[in-house]
This record gives C-alpha cells, structure tokens and sequence, in this order.
C-alpha cells in the first residue's frame, strides 16, 4: 500500500463544499486510517491523508472525498475577455444534477450558447473510467448543426503510446537505431530519418515497463514534459546532445538551429540551376545524403552546360548525383566537414581550364564560399558576387524554419473502450465506418489503419499541460469520442449516464469519486475543426 503526502496541500481555488460521504472510497481493510481516502484513479491505489495529493499530484483528499484537483477544460469557438476562466461546479446534489436552469444563473453561459454549437467538454482534468469497468465520467449530450450529438469524455491511461519527434535540422544527430537517453536512462532510440528532418522514437511501453524502475520514471517523466510542450535536454549514443520543445527550434550541441534544407544537395541543383547558369561554371551543393554537382546533372545538361572537369570523392550514383562525400556530422550539409574542398578529389587536365568559377553551398545556404581557379587549377577563394550572393540568399529564404514536431501515439484499443460501451469492439468498428470522431484536448486526432484504435495527434494542437502520469508507470492523456445519439445508442452505450450539456456545466461529471471541481473555459486553437459534426482522420 502507498501513502503518499510529499506535497504540501491543495490549490487554493475557491470551491464548493462537499459532502462528508459523498463519494468516499470504502476502506479495503482493517488497516488502513479511516482518515484517508483510497484512490482508485490507478492501479496504485494511494492512501491520502486529509488536505494531500496521491503519487501522481492529479488527486486528493479533500474533507474526506477523493477530488481531481486540476479542473476538466471546456473549449469554446469564442472567448470573450469578461468570460470568467475558472468557475466551480455547483455542489454536487439532485439539484445541480437535474435542474438545468441552475445553470442559467451562471455568469458564463447562458442557453444561447448551448444552442449555437459553442461547447465542447474535453478530456483534459475530466477524470478517468479506470479501473475500467465504469462509464466515462463526462458523457455528454449536445447538438451540432441541429443534429442529436453525444460525446464520451475520459482521461485515458496508456501504457502503449509513445512520442515521435521531428527534428528539423541538417546536423547529424546519430546513427539510426542509436538510443536517446534522458538523465542517464535510455527513453527512446534514432529512427529513419526524413526529408530535411531527423526522427525520433521516445517512450513505450518497453521503456515505461521493461527495463528498470529508474528507467520507466525518466521515461515517463520525458514524456509528460514533451506532451506539455517543455524543454528536454537528450544526448544521442554516439551523436549529438540536443533540447527539444513542441513548436521551438531545436537546439544541437549548444547552437540554435535556424534553417530545415530547402532539398538535397541533388534537388538543390534542379530548383536552383536555371538562376545560378550564366553567373558560375560549376555548382556543388554539399549534402550528406545525395551531393549535388551543377555540370555532370540532368539540368545542368539541359542546360548544355560544359563539363567543367570536377572529380568528386565519394560514390557516384547517378551524373551529378554523389553519396558519402563524407561522414555525416554537424557541419556543410550535415557532414563533418568545415572546408567544403575537402570533398574535391581533383580536376581533370584539358577539361578543367584557369579562370573557371565555382560555388560550393550547403543545402540551407548557410554555408557558401566562391572560388575561381588559378593557373594550376586550385581553387581560390574570392570574394562572392553580388549576383551569387543573391542566389545563396534565395536557397536560405526557400528554408522554411527549424522546428520541433511532438506527436503522440496512443493505442486506444484496450480496456479505455469499456468506459464507452459494454461492447468495446462496436465502438472500434464505428470509429473505422468513421461514425465516431476521435479526438485529444479537442484536436484531431488521426486514427492508424488495422486492428484496434491507435491515435495520433500533434501536442501543439492540445490544450496546455494535457498530459499526465501515473506510477505505474503510465501516461494519461485526455480522449473524447463524438457521434450522432443514435450512432453511440446502436453501440451499446451507457445511455443511463448521458447528462446534457446544461446538466454537464452545473455538476461536471456523473460520479463523485476523484470528479473535477471545476471547469476551465479556453478558446479552441485557431488551427482545429470544431469537434462535433466532423467525420474521423481515418488512415
């Protein structure tokens, strides 16, 4: 048994009294403190004194009733500067249960919204069905566009999700498979890397549950940050130290990155060869993947361009097209190079002539030296013409910005189905005859092709600090499923716990064990649907 009191109490909100009785954990044995309250929200089970917060700082004893501490988030398309932020439910009884005009006394809605389509109750603080058996704690009932809607609420607990980051950036982070570790303890690994983009693979249910305990903590320690859009510092077996945040450029090896490539150095040659010909006699675009040379490749014969006797390092793969140059690094192009002649094994007697110019760029422009060659054809460096100079410059302005992408992938297909119907695999063919729309904090979320209900949806999308964690360890995250009445009754729904949306914003959730005690109104992010009324981002 836990017993957890490390904080040092609850949030200082203004909130309804409870209750003694209401919704009391019964004592499991003879003993536990009958002052404590026993939280069910996880397999963990934590006994908390009065006035403390469970392991998870998600729960707590309040007067002897298990309370989610963080309020259940509301969206709305607009939000109004008098709109208050944070309202209490009102306490919890058959009259704010039943009477839908309590709620009109509330100066934050009023019916003219509920009718006009404004509300969307997110599972964001809403609280979770586990242990599984029991309905979600929000199953609401609303129209969109004059249809009959319902939508089930819930805080999901995963154990099989994950995070899949997309690093814009030229820089060698690793080698692919290579593990990422975060304070120490492996949390993840370098995946396939992408077109201007570096991937990784962080958390799982390996990481979370098949190694060590230190393990699994840092894992989902990771993991809640990244979905909460923080910062997280990482090094890469054998490559790069880096800090990452949903939406912030990344930052390798202490540098700020600045530029995603606008191509490889091979698409580079074909965007840019019609601007750079008449101003250079040879272009090399250094790239770590595919190098580009103007004269040998297709556009520069297109251009009936004259072979300007460069032999390049490297293997050559196609004319004008080079691989391994050099060795990946943090460098031109990605590679580990600083002199960008290093990669220029020679010129060609009879071919290559004094006087020949020639421009050595990086894929993003950032790096870029011009050269003409002397009487022994060596290359020597001078200064750029104004004209070149204005080419490289459109290379960076055609690089769009570094980011950070943060996307989570969660398998919904376990026992989180239970809290919307008795027949879980109904709900799962629904969502693929796309009846159902699945969607995280209120944005869309895109559902895997196959078997079961795998989710994935970008954190910048979500409402701030969505994500949580339980001990397990685990990660919660929130998950609404959206339908038309008839559609969620034909699926065997918990039709007996559907609340109207009136009934929804006066008392929060059906039960009374570890509900909300308030509700938080946001604006929906600009770049989201409006939930209801949405078929599914089905693959």
């Amino acid at each position: 048994m836990t017993e957890h009191t490390k904080t040092d109490g609850l949030p200082g909100m203004d909130m309804p009294v409870l209750p003694e009785a209401t919704g009391r954990s019964p004592l499991r044995n003879e003993r536990m403190s009958a002052s404590k309250v026993e939280c069910n929200a996880c397999p963990v089970l934590c006994q908390i004194s009065e006035g403390r917060t469970g392991a998870c700082d998600r729960y707590a004893n309040r007067e002897g009733v298990l309370v989610r501490i963080d309020p259940v988030v509301l969206l709305r398309r607009e939000l109004s500067g008098d709109t208050p932020v944070l309202v209490p439910f009102a306490q919890a009884g058959a009259e704010a249960a039943g009477d839908a005009g309590a709620g009109e006394k509330s100066p934050d809605w009023n019916g003219d919204l509920l009718h006009t389509d404004e509300v969307f109750v997110t599972g964001v603080g809403s609280s979770t069905t586990y242990p599984d058996y029991k309905p979600a704690p929000f199953i609401v009932a609303s129209k969109a566009q004059g249809v009959d809607m319902v939508t089930v609420v819930t805080e999901g607990i995963f154990s099989y999700c994950s995070f899949k980051v997309k690093i814009d950036t030229d820089r060698f982070l690793g080698p692919e498979q290579a593990n990422v570790r975060y304070k120490g303890e492996v949390v993840g690994h370098v995946t396939t890397a992408e077109y201007g983009s570096q991937m990784l693979s962080l958390g799982g249910v390996h990481h979370l549950t098949g190694g060590s305990k230190k393990e699994g903590r840092m894992t989902a320690e990771l993991m809640q940050l990244l979905g909460n859009k923080k910062a997280v510092e990482c090094v890469i077996d054998g490559g790069a130290s880096m800090v990452i945040q949903a939406g912030r450029a990344p930052i390798v090896n202490g540098v700020l990155e600045q530029r995603m490539r606008v191509g490889c150095g091979s698409a580079a040659i074909g965007i840019f060869a019609r601007q750079l010909f008449g101003h250079a006699d040879e272009v090399v675009v250094v790239d770590d993947h595919i190098t580009g040379v103007l004269t040998e490749h297709q556009a520069g014969r297109c251009l009936d361009m004259p072979a300007s006797g460069i032999r390049m390092r490297g293997r050559k793969s196609t004319p004008g097209r080079y691989f391994q140059v050099a060795n990946p690094g943090t460098g031109w192009g990605g590679t580990d190079i600083s002199d960008p002649l290093s990669i220029i094994e020679g010129w060609e007697e009879g071919v290559a002539r004094p006087g020949l110019k020639l421009l050595m760029t990086s894929t993003t422009g950032e790096h870029a030296q011009w050269y003409v060659l002397d009487e022994q054809l060596h290359p020597v460096e001078q200064e750029m013409p104004e004209e070149v100079r204005r080419i490289v410059d459109r290379i960076g302005e055609n690089c769009e910005p570094s980011l950070c992408t943060v996307l989570f992938l969660g398998g919904a297909g376990g026992s989180l189905r239970a809290g919307v119907t008795e027949n879980p695999v109904l709900l799962t063919r629904a969502i693929k005859r796309a009846l159902v729309n699945v969607t995280c904090g209120g944005a869309p979320a895109y559902v895997w092709p196959g078997g079961g209900i795998t989710v994935m949806v970008d954190v910048m999308r979500m409402p701030d600090n969505s994500f949580g964690t339980v001990p397990t360890p685990a990660i919660v995250a929130p998950i609404e499923f959206s339908m038309r009445r008839g559609d969620y009754e034909a699926l065997g729904g918990h039709m007996e716990h559907v609340f109207s949306i009136e009934q929804a914003l006066a008392r929060g959730a059906w039960h009374n064990d570890g509900a909300p005690l308030a509700r938080q109104w946001q604006r929906i992010d600009a770049a989201n649907p409006w939930p209801l009324g949405q078929p599914p981002m089905l693959g």
